[in-house]
């Protein structure tokens, strides 16, 4: 497999490993009922459990937050917001979520439901009549229930690249309609960032509104969450929030900006934790806010009851899933467990876990490559509130499944650490130039530029430049979420020496990524 630059790599389905969240439970004897002394014990060691996995992974910053029984118990920062600088994060310090987002979405939608403006089974083609999966009959059915439990048949991550190469959520989202499903309708569990987002976006425009303003109107004003949104100009405008950092040669370093306003209600919320102590108490306590039941608790509770088997734990054989905006688990004591995590590669790892019959909740939030900290920090914190003590060392275990994660997503790529001893030389540059074009991801352009040839991609024509690599193979790297490292672009000859089609490697990953000549 190649040798991806670690520094910038996270899988595109780090999902598959993040649902141990739900599977990864202790054996350990519990009480029926957790007593307040053990969950302080265990809050009283967070300060050294947050402080050594700095220490040991050398992530600039996080941020921490646990609630039990409706009050904020422990709310504090620690480290930088931005490695080589002095500003310290603290719990108003505001992160991009990544994923945590979803349950948060799912809230959102919970209180619409509730107040009887829409069902959690209303038909996308009611709601956003413009919309269209490849399969009208499905087009017709799909639900926002569906797209919330990830089953509408599409290929886990789809529309992600397209993200990638910079179409926006409007144009993403009319693409779908060009991928074929990966599964039959409803039959699969595939994590699918854009099907989720547009059963969020698909609600709000039969309410009259957009995502942004919706999430605003049901969850953050009502929770006085005032430094939390769903727009990115919103978070770039925080003079208090963290950067993010990738790891290079050793050292976290902030070098990217993500920009996940296309996903925003699956990955493009940003808060800190001391505004998700509230979101959790809300949850904890069924939609109740004070003295007013600010969300109906039926709706709310759908949420969290399982939809789509997603795996079972290997050690007790208890079987995960997924509600509507959650992973849903329970322990071997019985107990529902809710929890989600986040990641951006570019500079985001986030995690939360809530524990309903215990009222108890905790948010890890870091501005560091996910490398299974927030999972660490978290899993430690439930032993230790559960059980009086942890189970397993959760950071080796959570940083060994990241770590096979990057190595099994590097293998869909070929090795181009090293390059051929005897390439054969490239034909005449002229006949691989020319515009390729595919539904999904629309034109590119290949041209020659003073002797060199250069990839011009998505609705920014974004360009890169070509190597040779053997014959008819030639090479282009960016920076992005998911295009990581090199990729191989595979020309098919015609007998005239012009380029009939073009296969790009690393948009090829659901069947999509050969690109026909334009005809002239």
């Amino acid at each position: 497999m190649p040798s991806l630059p670690k520094r910038y790599h996270v899988p595109m389905r780090i999902q598959t490993c993040l649902l141990a969240l739900g599977a990864l439970t202790s054996s350990l004897a519990a009480e029926s009922v957790v007593s307040e002394k053990r969950v302080q014990a265990a809050v009283e060691e967070l300060e050294q459990i947050a402080a050594s996995a700095l220490t040991t992974t050398g992530i600039p910053g996080l941020a921490v937050a646990v609630v039990h029984k409706d009050k904020v118990v422990f709310a504090r920062g620690f480290g930088v917001r931005e490695a080589g600088k002095k500003d310290p994060v603290d719990a108003d310090t505001v992160f991009l979520l990544a994923s945590v987002s979803k349950p948060i979405g799912s809230t959102v939608l919970a209180a619409a439901v509730g107040e009887g403006k829409v069902s959690w089974d209303s038909r996308i083609s009611d709601l956003d009549p413009g919309f269209a999966l490849s399969e009208p009959w499905v087009t017709r059915e799909v639900t926002v229930r569906d797209f919330y439990a990830h089953r509408s048949g599409l290929p886990a991550h789809a529309g992600d690249l397209l993200e990638d190469i910079g179409f926006d959520r409007e144009e993403v989202l009319h693409r779908l309609r060009y991928q074929q499903p990966d599964t039959s309708f409803r039959s699969a569990y595939a994590y699918t960032n854009f099907g989720m987002t547009e059963g969020a976006v698909a609600v709000a425009k039969a309410l009259g509104t957009t995502w942004e303003e919706l999430s605003e109107e049901q969850l953050y004003r009502p929770l006085d969450m005032t430094s939390t949104s769903s727009r990115h100009a919103d978070f770039l405008a925080q003079k208090n929030r963290a950067e993010g950092h990738v790891e290079e040669n050793g050292r976290w370093v902030p070098r990217f900006q993500r920009n996940p306003d296309a996903q925003s209600p699956a990955g493009g919320v940003s808060s800190s934790v001391h505004d998700l102590a509230k979101w959790m108490r809300l949850q904890l306590a069924g939609g109740r806010w004070g003295d007013r039941q600010l969300i109906d608790k039926a709706a709310l509770d759908e949420t969290h009851h399982p939809h789509m088997l997603t795996g079972f734990n290997s050690a007790t054989g208890i079987p995960a899933f997924y509600g509507l905006g959650w992973n849903v688990s329970h322990d071997p004591q019985g107990r529902l467990r809710l929890s989600h995590s986040g990641a951006f590669g570019l500079g985001a790892a986030t995690a939360v876990f809530l524990v309903p019959a215990e009222q108890l909740g905790i948010v890890v939030l870091t501005n560091a490559a996910p490398i299974g900290v927030p999972e660490a920090i978290g899993m430690e914190f439930l032993d230790r509130a559960l059980y009086g003590a942890p189970s397993a060392d959760w950071g080796k275990i959570f940083g060994d499944v990241f770590a096979r994660m990057n190595a099994a997503e590097a293998a869909h790529i070929a090795d181009y650490s090293t390059p051929p001893a005897s390439p054969t030389p490239a034909g005449p540059l002229d006949g691989y130039t020319g515009t390729f074009t595919s539904d999904f991801y629309g034109e590119f352009r290949v041209i020659n530029k003073n002797g060199h040839l250069e990839l011009g991609l998505g609705p920014k024509d974004r360009t890169v430049p070509l190597k040779h690599w053997d014959r008819d193979i030639f090479l282009y790297e960016m920076e992005s979420e998911n295009l990581v490292g090199p990729s191989g672009l595979f020309f098919t000859m015609g007998p005239d020496g012009r380029a009939m089609s073009v296969t790009v490697e690393n948009l090829n990953r659901l069947g999509n990524g050969t690109f026909p000549r334009k005809p002239e």
